[in-house]
């Protein structure tokens, strides 16, 4: 494949979109990732080094990817987070260079991080309630995180998304406040499904609420659907014209979710995963360690991208490989 040509799977699907983790450690204590705060396990590989990843990124960049979402665990933990993200934005062929946080660094770092290249930003609030905030992460932070959300529109990022996790009995009594609240602060929010992992069934079991309960919700409330956008994640978004924000909603138990996959993954140890619940991920590491293994980097990226399956096994109860959602940047 030469470079400047689109990455394809067997399916048809083409891949332009890398969510790249640069750790699996996390500081807070999420019910339906770590209740139990994040532990070490045992034999725990190194994480890439800046010279790792952008010799990663620069493979992923000749086969077509141009959007890059630095992920974790929570990504600001890097100590070199800064540096990588802005030598990750400056490699050649990526225009979008995005990021997931739980946002307690984001008040006091947002400007930083937005003149060093990243461009978008998602934040997860799963409450607008302090007191269920904290009962969910683990930390009575809720102010400062939205103090945060504040700094990265002030920053100039675009788009801002909050995320929240959809939990049956927890928060989805919050539907209506949080629609609201990201109408009057022209935002952006995705809903996104509890999903299976292996560290969660029971609480899968006694949480999961469809996605579809929230797009009924909407779509009586005249919200419709929009257009997917070039690059786009895999939220089903829904606008409405008297909100200048957006609705997304990721359901990946709904029909044909798979479908339209657009991304690949890079855990923070160099391990290439085809599917967030695959069987575990092929390790990249030896080929990022000279720039001259470019070639042989982008050719075994080409072979094992072809043999992507069509469909994740969630729906049959199998979560793969993964412990939980931390542990390969979900």
């Amino acid at each position: 494949m030469t470079p400047g040509s689109t990455l394809h799977d067997g399916h048809g699907r083409r891949f332009e979109y890398l969510r790249l983790s640069l750790t699996d450690v996390c500081n807070f204590r999420c019910t339906y990732c770590l209740p139990n705060g994040y532990r070490k396990p045992a034999n725990r590989p190194s994480e890439l080094s800046p010279d790792e990843i952008v010799r990663a990124v620069s493979a992923f960049a000749r086969l077509g990817l141009w959007k890059v979402r630095l992920t974790g665990g929570e990504p600001t933990l890097r100590a070199e987070f800064t540096e990588i993200a802005r030598r990750v934005a400056a490699v050649p062929g990526i225009r979008r260079v995005a990021m997931t946080t739980n946002g307690y660094r984001l008040a006091a770092h947002a400007a930083e991080w937005r003149a060093a290249g990243v461009s978008a930003i998602n934040v997860s609030v799963d409450s607008l309630d302090p007191a269920r905030f904290a009962a969910i992460t683990g930390h009575d932070r809720l102010a400062e995180v939205l103090a945060g959300v504040d700094a990265a529109r002030a920053a100039g990022f675009d788009p801002v998304k909050l995320n929240a996790v959809l939990m049956r009995g927890i928060n989805d009594d919050e539907l209506a406040g949080m629609i609201a609240f990201v109408q009057a602060h022209d935002l952006s929010l995705r809903f996104i499904e509890v999903m299976r992992t292996n560290d969660n069934p029971a609480f899968f079991a006694d949480r999961h609420l469809a996605g579809q309960s929230v797009i009924a919700a909407l779509e009586a409330a005249g919200w419709s659907r929009l257009a997917r956008a070039p690059g786009a994640g895999p939220a089903v978004e829904y606008g409405h014209p008297g909100a200048r924000g957006r609705i997304g909603i990721i359901a990946p138990y709904a029909q044909d979710f798979c479908a339209t996959c657009n991304r690949l993954r890079l855990s923070a140890d160099g391990r290439f995963h085809l599917c967030l619940f695959g069987d575990g991920g092929i390790d990249l590491r030896p080929l990022l360690q000279h720039d001259d293994q470019q070639d042989e980097l982008v050719a075994r990226i080409v072979a094992l991208t072809a043999t992507k399956a069509p469909t994740h096994r969630l729906h049959q109860g199998n979560s793969g490989a993964t412990p939980h959602l931390a542990s390969i940047g979900g």
